[in-house]
């Protein structure tokens, strides 16, 4: 195999089987968060609710996070994750059946709202299992050589779902209506349902397969601390994502402030992953690995500046182009931080790692939505998302100055001992 190989991961059968099961189930799920935060602020048209959805998702997947890594270190990863998306595809149509004409006409509004709560609520738990065995099937399917490569399609693979999973969704709602937009999306579930048997089963790496729960979270989390590379990217990524999750807030600008309706919000929406899915296949012929801490720095300060001008953007095209280049520098972030993790983390530990990851980076995604409908309550849409871009800068130039050594990180010696494996 070429030392540089961009296409290295996608000559292993099963990894092409798994970035297929992948795309159908991001393409679903994404499509799904997009109709029901249309959905939940069309029959409220209150931001607070839109903060709310985040706030259902994040308690269940922030506090399961740990065990669920637990979980995921102990069990056989293919059979994990048909039991998950089946149960996904059950809120899948639990969602479309609460948007029937029948449903919507006979129920009062708080009790289809509270419903959708409780679903996403549901989501948010079967979410905290996701990321850790989608990050441990990884390292079962494609030899530990050519994991940055992998790790740079899967993340590839994710977004390029997103872009047309949500740009789909705000063109879906127009010509279908958010009760079939639904239906398409249990559709993909059961899709990805069926593309993962096609995986075979995989071992099971760890040796500690009955040592005591605490014990093996507790050893998960000392890991994560003691490995500043791992921390210092988890750690700057979770405040920017905290404070720049202004795509939750798309809604009342596509509505209110640009009034560009559902076709522009679906545009809106998939502006940022458009911006990371080229950077992302960019990175699969550019190596980051040289001065990869002053990259992640540089790629979160770029992003936040692009959330200040996109909130302080009342035009529609430069909203669209400030949202595409978050999605640039934001595609830079995920594929250093996912290969510093595929790198530095053991097999045996990767599904806690991931776990902690997803309480980290993953969760914050839900509390920065939360985050952002308090805001924008308090302070008014406009403040709320500048303020959020201000806060992931000062964070950026905090990081810099007090972790001088995760400036000066480096991922080449860890790329050549992995060629050596």
């Amino acid at each position: 195999m070429q030392k540089n190989d961009p296409y290295a991961a996608l000559r292993f059968k099963e990894f092409n089987i798994f970035l297929l099961m992948r795309f159908l189930l991001v393409f679903g799920w994404s499509m799904q968060f997009i109709v029901i935060e249309w959905q939940v602020y069309s029959i409220t048209k209150n931001p607070l609710s839109l903060g709310i959805i985040g706030l259902m998702e994040f308690f269940p997947a922030f506090f399961m996070a740990l065990f669920a890594g637990h979980i995921v270190d102990q069990k056989e990863k293919r059979n994990l994750l048909i039991l998950c998306i089946a149960a996904f595809s059950i809120i899948s149509l639990g969602l479309f059946l609460l948007t029937s004409p029948s449903v919507t006409q006979e129920w009062s509004t708080n009790s289809v709202l509270y419903s959708i709560y409780a679903l996403v609520f549901f989501g948010g738990f079967l979410r905290s299992f996701f990321g850790p065995i989608l990050f441990s099937l990884v390292a079962l399917i494609v030899p530990r050589k050519v994991f940055p490569n992998a790790a740079t399609w899967s993340s590839s693979t994710w977004q390029m779902a997103s872009i047309i999973g949500i740009g789909f969704a705000g063109f879906s709602i127009s010509w279908f209506g958010v009760h079939w937009s639904l239906c398409i999306v249990f559709g993909l579930v059961m899709l990805s349902l069926i593309t993962v048997t096609q995986i075979s089963k995989k071992p099971i790496l760890n040796t500690k397969i009955n040592e005591p729960i605490l014990k093996s979270l507790s050893e998960g989390i000392r890991f994560v601390f003691k490995t500043k590379a791992i921390l210092g990217a988890l750690t700057l990524d979770m405040i920017s994502v905290l404070f720049g999750g202004a795509v939750m807030l798309l809604p009342i600008f596509a509505q209110d402030i640009l009034k560009v309706g559902s076709e522009g919000f679906g545009v809106l929406r998939a502006a940022p992953s458009v911006g990371a899915i080229i950077t992302m296949v960019a990175t699969a012929y550019i190596p980051i690995s040289k001065n990869a801490g002053m990259k992640l720095l540089a790629a979160i300060f770029g992003f936040g500046v692009c959330i200040i001008v996109f909130g302080l953007s009342s035009v529609f095209w430069i909203s669209v182009v400030a949202l595409f280049f978050s999605g640039v520098t934001d595609g830079v972030s995920m594929v250093i931080r996912q290969t510093i993790l595929q790198l530095k983390t053991p097999d045996h530990m990767r599904g806690r790692v991931a776990s902690v990851n997803s309480m980290f980076v993953g969760s914050s995604n839900e509390l920065g939505a939360f985050e952002s409908g308090v805001t924008a309550k308090l302070m008014g849409t406009v403040t709320a998302v500048v303020f959020g871009g201000t806060m992931t800068l000062i964070t950026v130039i905090t990081t810099g100055i007090v972790l001088p050594s995760f400036r000066k990180l480096d991922l080449r010696k860890d790329f050549e001992e992995n060629e050596t494996h």
